[in-house]
C-alpha cells in the first residue's frame, strides 16, 4: 500500500503544474482608464482579453479597491438613447479578442474613492469563469491609447 500512496502523491505533484498551465489562457492586453475630473464619482476601465486556449471562457466580473463597487457593463441603445447597462459576463472566445472600449464593452467604477490621476496605476482582479482570477494594474491616461493595426481587426467579445 505505501508504493500505491508513493505512485499517487508522485503523480499529483508531477501533474499539479500541467493544471497550473490550463488556467493560462487568458491574456488581458494594454489595461487604461482615462483620466478623471477631481470631482468624479465614477470612472471605468477598459483592455483587450485574449483567450489563446480551446475553449470560450468568460469575464463573470471583477474586483478593486479604486472604488466602492466595480461591474461589468456594457452601452446599448434604447428608444433612441445610449444607456449604460450592467451585465453578467462578457464572453472571450479563442481566437477573437474581446475589446473592451469607450462606447462599449467597459468594466464600471463605482463610487471612485479617489480621482484618477494619469500616470498613475492601481489594480484590479478579473474573475474568469474557466482561467479564474487575473490580477492586472490598469494605466490612467488623459486619453485613449492609439488603436494599433493588429487590434484595429479584433473583434468585440460578446455581452451577456
Amino acid at each position: 500500500m505505501k508504493i500505491n500512496l508513493s505512485a499517487l502523491s508522485l503523480l499529483l505533484a508531477l501533474s499539479t503544474p500541467v493544471l497550473a498551465a490550463d488556467t493560462a489562457t487568458i491574456k488581458v492586453e494594454a489595461p487604461w482608464a482615462r483620466e478623471s475630473p477631481p470631482t468624479a464619482t465614477n470612472g471605468a476601465a477598459y483592455m483587450t482579453l485574449v483567450n489563446t486556449g480551446k475553449a470560450m471562457d468568460r469575464l463573470v466580473g471583477a474586483s478593486g479597491d479604486i472604488s466602492a463597487t466595480v461591474e461589468l457593463h456594457t452601452h446599448l441603445m434604447e428608444e433612441g438613447m445610449m444607456k449604460m447597462r450592467p451585465i453578467k459576463a462578457i464572453e472571450v472566445k479563442p481566437g477573437k479578442p474581446a475589446t473592451l472600449k469607450p462606447g462599449g464593452l467597459h468594466i464600471m467604477l463605482i463610487g471612485l474613492k479617489k480621482p484618477l490621476i494619469a500616470g498613475q496605476t492601481f489594480p484590479l482582479r478579473l474573475r474568469f469563469e474557466k482561467a479564474g482570477e487575473i490580477p492586472v494594474d490598469v494605466t490612467v491616461r488623459k486619453t485613449a491609447p492609439e488603436e494599433s493595426a493588429e487590434s484595429a481587426h479584433h473583434h468585440d467579445g460578446k455581452a451577456q
